[in-house]
């Protein structure tokens, strides 16, 4: 499913005959015996050698009745509506590209159950002005219909012309081979059945805003032969570290991440972001190494404000910043910072996700979408306040950002010989975030929504811009997983440090998912394909 190439993909172009339909519909053998053309040699190519016109024309009409007769008593082949409605559903233009005539593709189409002929967005066939295929041309001449580069549009035929057809226009191209035959002319895929057509299309298309989706990231992951024995916690959905055994019973956890919602306190968010993921492996963070990307047109005082604002936070919680590359790009239209963190732990202290078990207890410090709460009134102040909210409202929502940092907490849980994992909330908010922990953790969670805290004020801008604060970025709201009997005490001790923290769910029986309720009613868990924040910078 990954290809021989990079590829997008922006349109989809079928063969006909064998692809969407039943092959054998067109015995092409009986046709050949009946207007005389060598076994070896194509029918449409035998037809045009033909000198006499009026022979041309008559063995032309033989073809065509062959053709018509075929055409009332196809039968659609598996899988080829529920591609084309996918498609659809997509937002993906679907063409035809046949040897045939346009005439008996249109009566093929009305034997298709669920799929009409004005569905199909273009159909290029014989009687067209260019020769569809093995030639390119039909092909490019659909790219210039839809609008699109050749090289954005997927061919997909179970013969060898079709292949051919799109890699001379420098089509992306899937051979349908469901008899396991010698894929032809290097096509960059062969499938056995056209349902195997999702996972490509998939990888050809463009991407939202946002973090990589899990099931894409997972399926890379799974591409990777990690073999490195020192590496103690692999990479995988909800580790947000690497930790690699050093030797004398020292660990070095490693983490990075960039900084690219916010521009306002852009330093204090690469440090801290960075920081608490360190954390939550129990370790405790030290050098820090960041690229600074800087859009054409920035002054050094804005340059030297971002790096200044680094260099304190990292004082601030005794982290030394140790390097680093700043360059000013057209590739960036905001500042961007990448941040990476490295810290420290004895190996016997290393927090695994994977040590959670059925019965312990699910904690969340602070409350949901702090720092979303924070990035929005900071880089929409004037909209929150043509909504309605003062300039006091909007002054407290800024000053969220001072509570991003989960280090105190951290840092209280890592004490305890009873907390089996930690995670930090960041894109997806909380919804996301539990999903990885339970995938990472490879245990069910069960959730109480009742109990999980979201402050007044993020409740208000969420409901002032229609978005849902479970999916909202939601770095300072630590996760904290803990034997049964220790959730008490620990709750009080992170409770006297001034830091508000709810059990909001239990660890059920191995497996992956979320099981919500509300007050004793069931209720499904949300998953955020892109965090909620995405779409006010849409």
């Amino acid at each position: 499913m990954f290809g021989q190439k990079p590829f997008r993909i922006k349109a989809v172009l079928f063969d006909f005959d064998g692809t969407l339909t039943r092959p054998g519909a067109l015995d092409f053998s009986i046709i050949k015996k009946e207007i005389g053309c060598p076994a070896q040699e194509p029918v449409l190519e035998f037809i045009d050698n033909i000198s006499d016109p009026s022979k041309r024309q008559k063995t032309l009409e033989v073809l065509d009745q062959f053709e018509m007769e075929a055409a009332l008593k196809s039968e659609t082949n598996e899988g080829a509506e529920s591609i084309i409605s996918h498609l659809k559903s997509k937002g993906i233009p679907v063409g035809i590209i046949s040897r045939n005539s346009r005439q008996s593709i249109k009566i093929a189409l009305e034997n298709f159950d669920h799929i009409s002929p004005d569905q199909i967005d273009l159909i290029i066939s014989r009687d067209d002005p260019v020769k569809p295929k093995p030639s390119g041309d039909g092909v490019l001449m659909a790219a210039g219909i839809f609008g699109v580069k050749p090289d954005e549009i997927l061919v997909v035929g179970d013969f060898a012309f079709d292949i051919e057809a799109g890699n001379r226009a420098g089509a992306t191209t899937v051979f349908l081979n469901p008899q396991n035959l010698p894929a032809p002319l290097n096509s960059n895929f062969s499938i056995s059945h056209l349902a195997e057509l999702k996972k490509i299309v998939k990888m050809g298309l463009a991407l939202p805003s946002g973090k990589l989706p899990n099931d894409l990231l997972n399926m890379f992951l799974n591409q990777f032969n990690i073999q490195d024995p020192s590496l103690l916690i692999y990479p995988g959905i909800g580790e947000d570290i690497a930790a690699a055994d050093i030797g004398n019973d020292q660990v070095v956890v490693l983490k990075t991440d960039p900084i690219t919602f916010a521009t306002d306190s852009i330093g204090r968010y690469a440090v801290l972001i960075n920081a608490n993921d360190i954390a939550t492996s129990g370790a405790v963070p030290r050098w820090f190494l960041t690229t600074l990307l800087f859009p054409v047109g920035t002054t050094p005082s804005q340059i030297w404000h971002v790096m200044k604002e680094i260099e304190h936070r990292c004082s601030e919680y005794g982290i030394t910043l140790c390097g680093g590359h700043t360059e000013i790009t057209d590739a960036v239209t905001r500042p961007v910072v990448s941040g990476m963190m490295a810290g420290t732990v004895k190996k016997s202290g290393l927090i695994e996700k994977q040590r959670i078990r059925p019965g312990d207890r699910i904690l969340l410090t602070k409350a949901i979408a702090v720092e979303g709460t924070a990035v929005i009134a900071r880089e929409f102040h004037g909209r929150l306040k043509e909504m309605g909210l003062s300039d006091s409202e909007i002054e407290n929502c800024k000053n969220f950002l001072e509570h991003i940092s989960i280090l105190k907490e951290a840092e209280i849980a890592t004490k305890s010989s009873m907390v089996t994992a930690m995670h930090d909330i960041t894109e997806g908010g909380i919804a996301n975030a539990l999903t990885e922990l339970s995938i990472a953790g490879g245990h069910k969670l069960r959730i109480y929504m009742e109990h999980i805290a979201i402050f007044p004020e993020t409740l208000k801008i969420c409901e002032l811009l229609h978005l849902n604060p479970l999916g909202l970025i939601g770095s300072g709201s630590l996760l904290i997983c803990c034997k049964t009997h220790a959730a008490a005490p620990l709750m009080a001790d992170i409770q006297g440090a001034n830091i508000p923290v709810a059990c909001i769910g239990e660890v059920l029986e191995p497996g992956t998912g979320i099981h919500a309720s509300r007050k004793g009613t069931s209720e499904k868990w949300p998953s955020f394909e892109v965090d909620e924040l995405t779409r006010l910078f849409i």
